[in-house]
């Protein structure tokens, strides 16, 4: 429901007053907003106990970084640099002030490393589960092109930071928004576009290519696939790779002639992969195996 619902709120319009001020809308990462000397970033997300935490196994400083690491997620999608956040606590009637500070302190210390201010927020106690919220909100440069999630150009490499699969071993929790990968490549590299992995790799590679009209070819022995995984269950671990979800590492679209300044770059603060390249042939996402042939990919991951 989540993508049609997306789908038919990009069709409504805004008022003129306010649309010059838009740079992108729904749809992308994050929202862009002109600003009078660079541009404003601003993103929202929202974690629930039972979906996307289970209390009592996971601490609530590791709920609280995550509330606000997956939002930071979105600005490096973004290329942008976190600057302050606002958080919404839906906290359980049977929660106390010990609890609610534990939560405060996961987020608080991700804050301090980012370097973000916390501005505000809202706290309400209900009947249901524990709910937890953030908007941050971000900079970038005016002038800067690129990193959005619909400017794929056919023969771009595609690129992703660091590993995947297993991230229900604990990653989802723990992860490192990659804003310093993103902001450096936003300085030193042409970047056409970006998203991060959430609902999973073969799912976030889909929609970087559907969004701009394109496929994707890539080759099933060079996806990264995290370590956690090839432990646990060998037998599964490219199927994991593909299709877990909350990797939340950068999906990016560079032109060739980028790739290979960019994979000898020492100053590049995380492993680089290059997957495949965009094509104007179709609109599929396919894969090249062991045999050398090449089958369409299914998108599967988590669905909202």
């Amino acid at each position: 429901m989540e993508h049609e619902f997306h789908r038919w709120l990009r069709k409504q319009t805004l008022p003129e007053s306010l649309s010059s001020r838009i740079v992108i809308g729904i749809g992308d990462d994050a929202a862009v907003l002109r600003g009078s000397d660079d541009c404003l970033v601003i993103a929202t997300d929202t974690i629930a106990a039972g979906t996307h935490f289970e209390l009592g196994r996971h601490s609530l400083e590791l709920v609280g970084r995550k509330a606000l690491a997956v939002n930071l997620s979105d600005l490096a999608a973004m290329a942008a640099r976190p600057v302050a956040t606002v958080l919404s606590f839906l906290l359980p009637k049977q929660f106390g002030l010990d609890d609610a500070k534990l939560l405060y302190s996961g987020i608080s210390k991700l804050a301090r490393e980012f370097d973000i201010a916390i501005v505000g927020g809202d706290t309400n106690s209900w009947d249901g589960p524990l709910v937890v919220g953030a908007t941050v909100i971000g900079q970038r440069g005016a002038e800067q092109t690129g990193w959005t999630i619909d400017g794929v150009q056919p023969g771009d490499g595609i690129v992703v930071s660091g590993s995947f699969g297993g991230s229900i071993h604990g990653r989802h929790l723990t992860f490192s928004p990659r804003i310093e990968l993103a902001i450096y490549l936003a300085e030193h590299y042409r970047i056409n576009a970006a998203t991060d992995v959430s609902d999973s790799l073969s799912m976030d590679l889909n929609a970087l290519a559907s969004a701009s009209g394109l496929g994707i070819d890539f080759d099933y022995n060079a996806v990264p696939v995290s370590s956690d995984v090839r432990e646990t269950d060998p037998g599964q671990a490219l199927q994991c790779a593909l299709c877990d979800g909350e990797d939340f590492e950068l999906i990016m679209s560079i032109p060739q002639s980028e790739i290979g300044r960019l994979l000898s770059d020492p100053r590049v603060p995380v492993d680089l992969t290059v997957l495949g390249k965009a094509t104007d042939q179709h609109r599929e996402l396919r894969a090249i195996d062991n045999a050398g042939v090449w089958i369409t990919v299914t998108p599967q991951g988590y669905v909202h």
